[in-house]
């Protein structure tokens, strides 16, 4: 080791020991001051500060609040010109040193004093705001107009929604050219000015794609259907990624653009993807005081014959220590096929066997069925299928067969904001099932609908209605396969009431007889409030009703009504409801629910 070594070493240890013997005390102030701002750019500045941050989360030695003071002079720069003011001065001293002047390696052995001013200056306004050239229909937002205040966010939103209506027209490179933004400050005014290169109208190329092991490359194709040779669109680019990732086969979809378009016009796409694994299991739970447990299972087989083919196996077991009854048991094995005859259709064949154990008679019934399933859109999408069921009925009297080939058709519109726990939006689902019977069974068509409405009020209250009904029309009552039939009360429909507690009785052979009715309808209403980030609590009201006929007469009404507690997670809140009757003379006493999601 050399001299020079050593004299190294000695400077380090030197140093070390000089540190050592004055340790960095804690801070002792912050001085955050904004003479001149409103509230709420005042806020907004203390809020982006980083050294703020750190002060609240206790990292006060020198260096980390050199760092964050550094930083702070872009963050808060970025605060004033959002809020369109362009002459303020910002100051961020250590003990009286500026901050920006202190080298990032050189922080002092402590701070006592750090103290930020910032004093904004006047609001400048546009007194000029121009993108070109625009697309037919663009729309730029209201704010980035000759007087407006001038918020560099307003000059980006414009920008970018003339951009992207170009892109939507067919122009996929449609980018900014050069801009121009002129501050007077004199004048407190800024001149914005943007002009725009939209390149060549372009369509559809080839589509590559990488990372698909299993997956046949043709099916990969069909599924993905992208339109080739058509004109570009990012709602095409987003409707592809969609279908490929319903598909379930994928645990990851990347869709991007070549950098160049081909010579001709087209522009190709590259697809990169990552297969899921094949096979996935999960269960569910859910507890009810009147209802008892529900355990369900499922087991998943994906890509089953290398064209995404996706084999489902579930079971369920309901009513367990259920005071109404025995428990049901179902089973079901279904198999999907993406892209069949277009790539927003899905094929599907199922067969399910359920033994119930309903209030009023028991029941065994075998489905066998073939079906489709389309997404018009990402938000509607149908179901329609050819279903033949044969089912058994033993009630405290008799014993009836039914056999019925049925056609069901669903619709539904998704515009909430959730899935889990929504806040805004609506949700509709409109179902029809024809049905013709055989041997004794009656014909015609049981009809359905759900509609479920969302509303916020600030950030802490929603208020949450939802309205079902539905009827059987051309049957009679004792002919109708009892699965068609209604019945109100439990979790599903009014809360506080019993599962299945409203009915009707028919006369037949001289006995009253209970079961479901031809006609239902149920309407419940919420109140949502946040406590905090993670507790809610919910007030809610429920009325049913059951009626004999199909036009709803000859029936009678319930209603329930309670408190409930919600606990928010990662997959949705944890629902506790505790309901009790309101009205009606179907049940009494205390119900309470506990399941996963909101109610409705």
């Amino acid at each position: 080791m050399n001299v020079s070594s050593l004299r190294t070493i000695g400077c380090c240890l030197a140093g070390a020991l000089t540190l050592a013997g004055h340790p960095s005390a804690a801070l002792e102030q912050l001085d955050f001051q904004t003479p001149g701002a409103e509230s709420a750019l005042a806020n907004a500045l203390e809020s982006a500060s980083l050294t703020r941050q750190a002060e609240s989360d206790g990292r006060t030695t020198p260096q980390d609040l050199l760092a964050a003071a550094r930083a702070d002079y872009a963050r808060l720069l970025a605060v004033l010109y959002a809020q369109g003011h362009y002459s303020g001065t910002i100051r961020i001293t250590l003990d009286g040193r500026e901050a920006a002047t202190i080298a990032p390696l050189d922080a002092p052995a402590r701070v006592d004093v750090l103290s930020i001013t910032v004093v904004p200056g006047p609001q400048f306004l546009f007194a000029a705001a121009n993108v070109a050239p625009l697309a037919q229909g663009t729309v730029l937002p209201e704010g980035f107009a000759p007087g407006a205040p001038a918020a560099s966010g307003q000059i980006v939103a414009a920008t970018v929604a003339a951009v992207d209506e170009w892109r939507a027209a067919g122009y996929a490179k449609a980018e900014v050219a050069s801009q121009s933004i002129i501050a007077d400050h004199r004048a407190a005014t800024l001149d914005a000015s943007v002009t725009l290169r939209t390149g060549p109208l372009l369509r559809f190329g080839t589509l590559t794609a990488t990372g698909a092991q299993r997956l046949r490359p043709e099916r990969l194709a069909e599924i993905a259907g992208l339109p080739t040779g058509e004109r570009f669109s990012p709602a095409a680019v987003e409707q592809v990624e969609a279908r490929l990732r319903q598909s379930g086969v994928f645990s990851s979809v990347a869709l991007s653009e070549a950098e160049v378009p081909r010579v001709g016009g087209t522009l190709d796409m590259a697809l990169a993807v990552v297969e899921a694994p094949l096979h996935r299991f999960g269960f569910g739970a859910e507890v009810t005081s009147q209802d008892g447990a529900t355990l369900s299972a499922f087991w998943l087989h994906r890509n089953l014959w290398g064209g995404g083919e996706r084999l489902r196996i579930e079971g369920e077991v309901a009513g367990i220590g259920t005071s109404s009854g025995d428990a049901d048991y179902s089973a079901s094995i279904r198999l999907d096929r993406p892209a069949t005859y277009n790539a927003d259709t899905t094929a599907f064949a199922l067969a399910q066997l359920e033994q119930l154990s309903e209030v009023d008679y028991d029941a065994l019934t075998f489905t066998v069925g073939v079906g489709l399933s389309r997404y018009f859109s990402p938000e509607l999408s149908g179901t329609a299928a050819i279903e033949l069921s044969a089912s058994r009925v033993t009630d405290d009297s008799f014993t009836d067969n039914f056999r019925q080939l049925s056609l069901p058709v669903t619709f539904t519109l998704d515009r909430r904001d959730s899935v889990s726990d929504p806040k805004t939006g609506y949700w509709v689902d409109l179902g029809g099932t024809p049905f013709l019977g055989f041997a004794g069974t009656g014909s015609g068509v049981q009809l359905q609908a759900d509609v479920r409405g969302y509303r916020a009020v600030g950030d802490r209250l929603v208020f949450a209605g939802r309205a079902q009904a539905g009827s059987v029309l051309g049957s009679d009552i004792l002919e109708t396969p009892r699965e068609y039939l209604f019945h109100s009360g439990g979790g599903g429909t009014v809360r506080g009431q019993p599962y299945q507690s409203l009915g009707v009785e028919v006369m037949r052979d001289g006995d009253l007889v209970a079961m479901g009715g031809m006609s239902f309808a149920a309407i419940s209403a919420e109140l949502r409030a946040d406590v905090t980030k993670t507790i809610g609590v919910v007030a809610f009201y429920d009325v049913g009703f059951v009626g004999l006929t199909g036009g709803f007469g000859g029936g009678d009404w319930h209603a329930g009504a309670g408190l409930g507690l919600r606990y928010a997670t990662s997959i949705g809140p944890i629902r506790l409801d505790l309901a009790v009757p309101v009205s009606g003379d179907t049940g009494d006493g205390l119900q309470i629910y506990l399941g996963l999601g909101q109610a409705f």
